[in-house]
């Protein structure tokens, strides 16, 4: 029995995996709503032009969804069992707010910091960009499925912060502004600064970076996913094995008549 529970690979319990998932919505919402100051009279709606605004929200509408699916087989399936509509596109979200963290605190922290007047990691950077991908990758840990992860779906999976650097391109290219006077929302893409040869450089090691994350994710859950796989038949084994062997019947003797339908 202990050597079964070292194959664990996650959480089969929907209570926990619901009052997480509850907790969870509670703390990226709050991170939303400081990140748009929805709760003032002026909300900050520029701020949905940036990608943390972005997956921020979708990171708040998935796990919402995520943690009413897990209400409902709760009261429909029982307590024990596993929950998530579609842990493939879980590992497009848990990539995308994983390039969120890893900008920021790779990239955007060390640049911004050289600004005496930049305070980083103050209570709303530090809910939108570490405590929500944090809250995604633990989601994924311990209550998603594993196994269902293909090795091309971080290619998939990378078409979201592809398409925003798209979007970003041609929204400054057509004046746009994310800030009064700026037209990139990254100091990375300020073409007029770093150059073409430069942002592109600085866009390939980030894509290269991102993929060699997602293939991480990928290889991590196809290796729980087998261990999951050979904690099943280790139980099935250990099922076989307790069921009593059924004997043969003695043969016929003059005591003891066959008896006929």
């Amino acid at each position: 029995m202990v050597s079964l529970y070292r194959h664990v690979v996650a959480i089969p319990f929907r209570p926990v995996a619901l009052a997480f998932r509850a907790v969870a919505v509670v703390v990226v919402a709050t991170g939303v709503i400081r990140l748009l100051d929805l709760f003032t009279p002026d909300p900050s709606w520029r701020t949905m032009l940036y990608f943390t605004a972005v997956t921020n929200v979708i990171v708040l509408v998935w796990l919402t969804i995520v943690a009413v699916a897990t209400a409902r087989d709760l009261v429909r399936r029982g307590a024990r069992g596993l929950t998530n509509p579609s842990p493939e596109f879980h590992g497009a979200v848990l990539m995308a707010v994983t390039v969120t963290m890893l900008v920021y605190t790779v990239v955007l922290v060390p640049t911004l910091t050289q600004d005496p007047t930049y305070e980083a990691y103050t209570l709303t950077d530090s809910l939108v960009h570490v405590v929500a991908p944090v809250l995604v990758v633990l989601d994924w840990l311990l209550f998603t499925p594993k196994g269902r992860m293909r090795w091309r779906d971080p290619l998939l999976w990378a078409l979201l912060p592809l398409g925003y650097l798209a979007f970003a391109f041609v929204f400054g290219a057509l004046g746009g502004e994310f800030e009064p006077g700026v037209s990139y929302p990254y100091p990375f893409m300020d073409v007029a600064t770093l150059g073409v040869g430069g942002v592109a450089l600085w866009i390939l090691g980030l894509a290269v970076a991102l993929e060699l994350v997602g293939f991480g994710y990928v290889a991590i859950d196809r290796a729980l996913g087998r261990r999951s796989r050979d904690a099943s038949g280790s139980r099935s084994d250990a099922d076989a094995s307790s069921t009593p062997a059924h004997t043969a019947p003695s043969p016929p003797t003059a005591m003891s008549p066959i008896v006929s339908e």
